[in-house]
């Protein structure tokens, strides 16, 4: 007996989980699989929705005025500047610890590399490093936490002619972690405030930290410190934190794995468990029944083939990273439904010969009509009930861009509610 519900989304990203909240809550009966985890936990936490242009135009200021202008092929001029603002608004209400909703104009936050990041949505534990703030900042990084370089930082700050003074440091993590923990060990100490030896003496986390902080702060108004500053309480650190140290304490957005990309993966996850969705995770679609129409899709558990179906489909698996579309030296293709992927038959055109030219490759994905159902080569929509988000979308650059957080929560809003139309 196949696995039944009205709404089945393939993939547990950004977009498959914008996909799923958007269509419960529209009234649909909603299953969710995903074979892997979550690629948020290897993302930076931010939600940009468009930093530059394809032309490399920016950091753009009001990301919705650039949109109308976008090529025809963008995911956002399918779906239209309207269903982006949407979108956005219930991202808003399902992520209520992030800020930025207030205003259309991209914040700049400043990143573990030094570099100043044009973004839409950013966690509150970033706000206090806005680049547009004037006050003064110390960066302080942990010896064992090699990927961020606070002294680095703060020099590429200076390069680029952020509107105050930046220094770095580092220092020794108290308890003297090695370079081989996870950031969520440290999370995890901070947020308990568990007892750790210092000098042979144990003392709590909390000021044991904001004790070595202290030996290297000069009275600067703003300290950042890398992104591991509790999980379940992250909120209360900060301000333990703060007021040891006598500074507003911020967290650098850093790369993976991402202390603020697993909290924002419980954040969706938490709002589609609300909404009464069925959630399946660690198990692959491997197969599908149907022609012109998705009849069943099969899911492969211990070997076995397990028939799921529903009504109307989502995929939101991923591009060429996540998977969701893959390629060899003759072609580039959809693995589970086998869409079309437009590309020219000549590899060599999949690339610029240049490092950062303009490459094909990073365009590739789906195309599909305004109601994001692939179409065929030759135009035709492939599948009636099937409908395509996020990353696994041609047409546009999202790391050239920064929009990758914003199609594939406007393009999974938009297939999410259209697929809860179609049953509702």
């Amino acid at each position: 007996m196949a696995i039944e519900s009205e709404v089945l989304v393939v993939g547990g990203g950004l977009a498959g989980l914008s996909s799923a909240i958007a269509a419960a809550r529209a009234g649909a009966d909603v299953r969710l699989v995903s074979y892997k985890q979550s690629t948020l936990r290897n993302a930076s936490g931010l939600v940009d929705i468009l930093g530059y242009t394809p032309d490399g135009e920016g950091p753009q200021v009001d990301p919705f005025a650039a949109i109308p202008s976008l090529p025809t092929t963008h995911p956002y001029r399918t779906v239209g500047v309207g269903t982006v603002r949407e979108a956005l608004g219930m991202f808003d209400e399902v992520a209520p610890d992030y800020r930025g909703g207030h205003t259309d104009r991209n914040a700049l936050l400043p990143t573990h590399g030094g570099t100043v990041k044009p973004t839409a949505r950013y966690p509150a534990g970033a706000s206090a490093g806005l680049a547009s703030d004037r006050r003064d900042v110390l960066l302080v990084g942990f010896e064992a936490t090699t990927d961020f370089d606070a002294e680095h930082a703060a020099a590429h700050l200076e390069a680029a002619g952020v509107p105050f003074n930046a220094r770095g440091a580092t220092i020794r993590f108290p308890g003297d972690l090695q370079a081989d923990a996870k950031v969520t060990r440290y999370a995890k100490l901070l947020d308990t405030d568990a007892e750790v030896p210092v000098r042979g003496a144990p003392r709590p986390a909390r000021d044991a930290l904001a004790d070595r902080v202290n030996t290297v702060h000069e009275g600067e108004p703003r300290v950042g410190l890398p992104a591991v500053l509790g999980d379940d309480h992250a909120a209360a650190v900060r301000a333990q934190l703060a007021e040891r140290i006598g500074a507003d304490v911020f967290e650098v957005p850093s790369g993976p794995p991402s202390l603020p990309g697993l909290r924002l993966e419980d954040d969706l996850f938490a709002a589609l468990d609300e909404t009464g969705a069925s959630i399946e995770t660690g198990n692959p679609v491997v197969d599908y029944d149907g022609e012109g129409r998705v009849e069943t899709v099969y899911v492969e558990k211990h070997g076995a083939k397990i028939p799921n179906s529903a009504d109307q489909y989502v995929l939101a698996t991923g591009g060429l990273v996540g998977k969701g579309v893959e390629s060899d030296r003759e072609s580039v293709y959809e693995p589970i439904f086998d869409c079309h992927v437009p590309h020219d038959e000549d590899r060599y055109e999949w690339f610029d010969t240049a490092a950062f030219g303009d490459h094909a490759f990073a365009r590739f994905g789906l195309r599909t009509d305004e109601d994001l159902r692939p179409m065929g080569a030759n135009g035709s929509v492939e599948f009636e009930n099937l409908r395509a988000a996020g990353s696994v979308l041609g047409g546009y650059d999202f790391a050239a861009e920064k929009s990758g957080s914003g199609v594939s929560i406007a393009t999974g809003f938009a297939a999410g509610r259209a697929a809860a139309e179609e049953v509702t």
